[in-house]
């Protein structure tokens, strides 16, 4: 009779450990979740920023450029040479910004990866203490 008592008791350990794995996976994927949605919203929100200011300056180049010109119509070659030397060394400046930029991010899903990173280590040191010594 104790025999069904250890099945019932290992099932409800099993049983328990499936519980907690199940609540630790789902509370991970909630962590991921949250960190998808907030790096959605920062990329929109950084991205509709960026087209409208990149939209003002190309506006305002053009408009600049043109009143130089009738300004100095005289010397209007010389006027819209320096004008589209001066935009092209902003384009490589901005493109090397780029790259330095991409170059600095962080991986994706960092906070999750470091999380179950964290949980592995629990586990391995969990089964560890489980063990007889030998």
């Amino acid at each position: 009779m104790s025999q069904p008592q250890v099945g019932s008791g290992a099932w409800s350990a099993a049983k328990a450990k499936a519980v907690t794995l199940l609540a630790v996976g789902k509370t991970r994927l909630e962590l991921l979740g949250n960190e998808l949605e907030a790096g959605r919203q920062s990329a929109m929100q950084q991205l509709m920023h960026a087209l409208a200011m990149m939209f003002c300056i190309g506006l305002g180049v053009v408009l600049t450029i043109v009143a130089l010109t009738l300004h100095f119509w005289e010397q209007r070659l010389v006027v819209l040479g320096l004008a589209g030397g001066l935009i092209w060394a902003l384009a490589l400046y901005f493109y090397f910004a780029l790259r330095r930029d991409r170059e600095k991010t962080e991986p994706l899903f960092n906070a999750s990866l470091e999380e179950l990173q964290e949980d592995l280590r629990q586990l391995k040191a969990a089964t560890r203490h489980g063990r007889a010594p030998d």
